[in-house]
């Protein structure tokens, strides 16, 4: 028991002293779990041998992650976005597959060999990337989308990868597998003594069930546990799905990440998705993290210094090599100036699944272990280098294109009154009711897909960063008689609304909020009107709730009126005390008028007389 106490300390403890010291220097959460495995292994030995039984039950983790993959597929978004998800992730992933197994040929490797490393290497890290993207405010560029279809691809395509290495197996290699004499013949089978139709018909049928049953069965079940009210019943539910379809698949050969990856596409659309979905995550998130810490603690470092030239060697190449593929494509597709460099430097290395599928073909006998050691080397390596790859575009690629980034502008030939920044869910509304009623648009936005989609319509729409003064003015800044900011990312609104502010004194600037601190520092950045984007509407809940306790819609609409009043005065007042080098406990001026206004707001809705607030 002491024993075990003790791994679960080191285990653990390890995850929270090096994760979040990774993610601040920007490393990503992947990277630091595969850090603490490397600090309690090779470096400090604090783990053993036991971190191969461990990993076996962290593997778990990747079964759930496929689950709630699963559970984001929509079918009608997939839809949506066929054209970058099928056309950029097969020529991404065909090309490396090829490329790669060509190669692999060529150093006199076996096909079957050659084409699994070229599977497990034309995998990216979806866990790197994305939160690299959302962390840089990249996610929503056009760069940062196609790197979203292009991972989201390939983390479809692991099923059938998982399904098809199998079918490389080399009998040979079986009786060179740790621990296949004894454990693989104790496990159950339905399939062990079937031929090869039985079995092809049982893994048909296995398939049916998983799909019939999780449309037809999961609903009335999950209502009628549901009805108990008890979280933790549902949340044994939740992994009781998981586990005995991935028990299921295990029994008729397959693999389980398939069953539980199509039970989760069955249930996307289910009413208990999103409950499915926060009752697997915290379970799925702990498993991966446990799995990438033993990943960590199982590298090889000896091997590593015996063979350094040849392991940065090939690590260098393979990120080389797909770099040159995922430029040639970002061409292709016509991807355009940072977009296109992001795309191709933000996928170059190795993925979290190539360490799935390097363990997965040791078990199936298609790899040897000293290969698939040196190729984990290559995997973990290549993952470690990848910030140094966002570095390279943030200070080399990005400076260099500031100048020569103007895309021509769009060749924006008739200046407009009205500059719209911004074409999302928010500007497109502004921009059709100007334009309904007569007024001319200049609209600027920074995804070529947005601006061609909206050309099409007959909308006029122009590729461009607002950001960058000279595009503005460009854009007709110097006459129009109003901006509209509406982009979805705050430092690039204030941004915006700072530099037309200080270009033209006398311009109407309304500009988008995301939360009352943004609201602040557009006010200092010089906004004229600010819209913060949930207000109106949580105000007219708000009005719904007073008339629900019988209040008359006038009366819910005249005090309705009477809060917004007091609260967008408010909000201009707390503004001139913001400090964004202070937190708001420590600006007392800021908070004694929050009081302040707290009390008078108050005051006035239950009807006593408004007491005047005057200026500090």
């Amino acid at each position: 028991m002491t024993g075990i106490l003790f791994q679960v300390v080191i285990y653990l403890g390890a995850a929270v002293i090096a994760v979040p010291i990774a993610k601040r220097l920007g490393l990503g959460s992947v990277l630091g779990y595969l850090i603490a495995g490397i600090l309690i292994g090779p470096v400090f030995h604090l783990v053993g041998s036991e971190t191969q039984g461990i990993q076996h039950v962290a593997e778990f983790g990747v079964v759930m992650m496929l689950f709630l993959v699963g559970l984001e597929l929509d079918p009608r978004a997939l839809w949506a976005m066929q054209h970058r998800l099928f056309g950029l992730g097969c020529l991404q992933l065909g090309l490396t597959v090829f490329g790669v197994t060509v190669f692999c040929l060529i150093l006199g490797q076996s096909w079957r060999i050659a084409l699994t490393i070229g599977l497990i290497f034309s995998l990216s890290s979806t866990a790197i990337v994305l939160q690299t993207l959302k962390e840089k405010g990249l996610a929503k560029s056009d760069g940062g989308q196609s790197a979203f279809s292009v991972l989201l691809f390939q983390d479809m395509a692991v099923i059938p990868m998982l399904a098809l290495i199998p079918l490389l197996a080399m009998p040979d290699l079986f009786g060179h597998i740790p621990g296949t004499a004894g454990e693989h013949a104790v496990e159950m089978s339905l399939i062990a003594d079937l031929n090869g139709w039985q079995v092809a018909l049982v893994n048909l049928a296995a398939i049916v069930g998983v799909v019939a049953g999780g449309h037809y069965l999961s609903r009335p079940l999950f209502r009628f546990i549901a009805a108990a009210q008890l979280r933790e019943v549902f949340t044994a539910a939740a992994l009781l799905l998981v586990a005995g379809i991935a028990f299921l698949m295990t029994l008729v050969g397959l693999s389980p990440a398939l069953g539980t990856f199509l039970a989760g596409v069955v249930l996307a659309n289910s009413e208990f998705r999103h409950e499915l979905e926060s009752d697997i995550e915290p379970f799925k998130g702990l498993l991966l993290g446990l799995f990438f810490i033993t990943v960590g603690a199982g590298i090889n470092f000896v091997l590593m210094f015996d063979n350094a030239a040849t392991v940065f060697g090939l690590t260098l190449a393979l990120m080389g090599f797909k770099a040159v593929i995922l430029l040639v494509i970002a061409i292709v597709f016509k991807l355009k100036g940072a977009d296109r460099w992001l795309f191709t430097l933000s996928l170059a290395q190795a993925g979290e699944f190539g360490f799935v599928l390097l363990g997965f073909t040791v078990q199936n006998g298609v790899l040897p272990v000293s290969l698939s050691q040196l190729l984990l080397l290559v995997v973990a390596l290549s993952m470690l280098l990848t910030p140094s790859l966002f570095i390279l575009f943030d200070k080399v690629v990005m400076p260099r294109l500031d100048a020569g980034q103007e895309r021509q502008a769009d060749e924006i030939e008739e200046t407009c009154p009205v500059i719209i920044a911004g074409l999302g869910r928010f500007g497109q509304i502004v921009n059709r009711m100007l334009r309904s009623n007569g007024y001319k648009t200049t609209v600027l936005d920074v995804s070529a897909d947005v601006v061609d989609m909206f050309n099409q319509f007959g909308i006029p729409t122009f590729y461009g960063d607002a950001s960058r003064p000279d595009l503005l003015r460009a854009a007709g800044l110097m006459e129009a008689k109003l901006l509209v900011v509406a982009v979805d990312d705050p430092d690039r609104a204030t941004q915006i609304v700072h530099h037309a502010r200080r270009a033209r004194p006398d311009l109407h600037i309304i500009a988008r909020a995301r939360d009352r601190v943004h609201t602040f520092k557009l006010y200092q950045a010089g906004a004229t009107d600010i819209v913060r984007e949930t207000f109106d509407s949580a105000l007219r809940a708000s009005r719904y709730a007073l008339m629900a306790f019988d209040m008359t819609e006038p009366e819910a609409r005249r005090r309705a009126a009477l809060f917004q009043e007091k609260d967008r005065d408010g909000v201009r007042r707390l503004a001139r005390l913001y400090d964004p080098d202070k937190s708001f406990l420590d600006n007392e001026p800021y908070l004694d008028l929050a009081r302040k206004l707290e009390d008078e707001l108050a005051a006035v809705m239950v009807g006593e007389e408004d007491p005047s607030i005057k200026d500090d």
